[in-house]
């Protein structure tokens, strides 16, 4: 043990069990607060103890170090020694008493799930991509830390990044171990091409008369209960939070279909409300169209009442070039026809730059300060154009269980936190 001065704070090497020492990284960071300042608090709760507590397993402990307050570790040597009690003991108590005084923070359920509706008219810009990472960084176990490549002023430093990129110097954006967001998530494959389903290793919903689909449901013609539909995607990152509702082909058929629908644009909204009360996120990866299926969409991301802003509605990816930003003024378009027309509220999320490699050059870096430019909504996320998600593509697995330290899993995990 040593404790050498460093200021009006001292330093304090001593020991600490693995499991205790990430337990208690992740519970100070659910609090928002330093390391250090959960170590002071614990050893002060400790030494105010009228009896020892209970005896903690320090089998295989390891180095640990922190500062504490100039005189406290003096303090609590002798508190130790009264108490028979080694240091490393003493400490491993007071880090244990500091966790059961400060539990997991919970969240009070929200009146409806967040809805994310992740939409352009343009195929080819990685919709599918971005809302199954999405997806899979919300679900992530809140009981861990997982890498986020994140900063406080993400926003300010998105232009500053493409230029350093662009001259092969670091990306100022840092990378901090977070603990995950813990939601139950659905993800709604609403694209007929079934890109998602196929992505994520599982069977899409045969296009056959006699088995129901979302388009069945959302027309009237399903039978079944649309919780049959449900599919887990099992890992244990996600812990039972991940859910898909698989494509079906006869997603083709549906913008026919809907003519015939009363008040067709709540159609989605009618079909996925017996699911609502299992999760706190739903994510509809919607089809390159501007057809009457994305305005059931559209509506179904609309500011419900009592429904904080910016709590749900359209997440719109695009690609640093100039065929992307035709197709977002047409999608813009859409979605204030149909606010204006239907007098509903709807909140953007903002614009997704995907697939950004700034060594395309100028095409690329001026597409992307254009995007910066547009403010309302602004650019929440450049995401690389980087390996990890096509080989998990190729793979069928989702990106955040195949590389889940790779760029593209952080700067997922950084836009979901980004957005909620």
């Amino acid at each position: 043990m040593s404790s050498p001065a460093s200021g009006d704070r001292e330093k304090v090497v001593s020991k600490l069990p693995g499991w205790l020492r990430q337990d208690l990284k992740v519970r100070a960071a659910q609090h928002g607060v330093e390391i250090q300042t959960a170590v002071e608090q614990g050893i002060d709760a400790w030494v105010a103890l009228a009896a020892t507590p209970s005896t903690v397993d320090t089998v295989g402990a390891d180095s640990f170090s922190t500062f504490l307050p100039a005189g406290q570790w003096d303090r609590f040597r002798r508190a130790a020694a009264d108490r028979k009690v080694s240091l490393i003991q003493g400490l491993a108590q007071s880090v244990r008493l500091w966790l059961e005084k400060n539990p997991a923070p919970t969240v009070p359920p929200a009146k409806y799930p967040r809805r994310r509706i992740v939409c352009n008219q343009k195929g080819g810009v990685g919709k599918t991509a971005v809302a199954a990472g999405m997806g899979e960084a919300l679900a992530e176990d809140a009981g861990a830390l997982h890498p986020v490549r994140i900063s406080r002023h993400f926003a300010a430093q998105l232009e500053a990044r493409a230029q350093l990129e662009a001259n092969g110097q670091d990306d100022p954006l840092e990378v901090e171990d977070l603990p995950g967001l813990g939601r139950r998530t659905l993800l709604v494959d609403f694209d007929p091409q079934r890109h998602l389903t196929k992505q994520l290793g599982k069977e899409e919903i045969p296009m056959d008369s006699s088995v129901d689909s979302l388009s069945k449901h959302m027309t009237g013609e399903a039978k079944g209960d649309i919780r049959d539909l449900i599919v887990p995607i099992d890992d244990d990152r996600y812990g039972g939070r991940l859910d898909l509702l698989p494509g079906c082909q006869d997603g083709f058929l549906l913008d026919v279909a809907l003519s015939k629908v009363r008040f067709r644009e709540a159609a989605l909204e009618r079909a996925l409300a017996p699911l609502e009360a299992s999760y706190d996120e739903i994510i509809i990866d919607c089809p390159p169209s501007l057809g009457l299926s994305m305005d059931t969409a559209i509506y179904y991301g609309r500011r419900r009442e009592e429904e904080p802003a910016g709590s749900s509605g359209p997440l719109i990816v695009v690609q640093a070039e100039d065929s992307s930003a035709d197709a977002y003024d047409l999608l813009v378009t859409q979605i204030e026809d149909l606010r204006n027309d239907m007098g509903v509220e709807i909140d953007y999320l903002g614009i997704v730059v995907n697939l950004y490699d700034p060594r395309r050059g100028f095409i690329a870096t001026s597409s992307l300060e254009a995007w910066i430019e547009i403010k309302d909504p602004k650019v929440v996320a450049v995401i690389g154009d980087l390996t990890d998600q096509r080989k998990a593509v190729r793979l069928k697995q989702p990106l955040l269980s195949f590389a889940p330290r790779g760029e593209q899993a952080t700067t997922m995990r950084a836009l979901a936190r980004e957005i909620s």
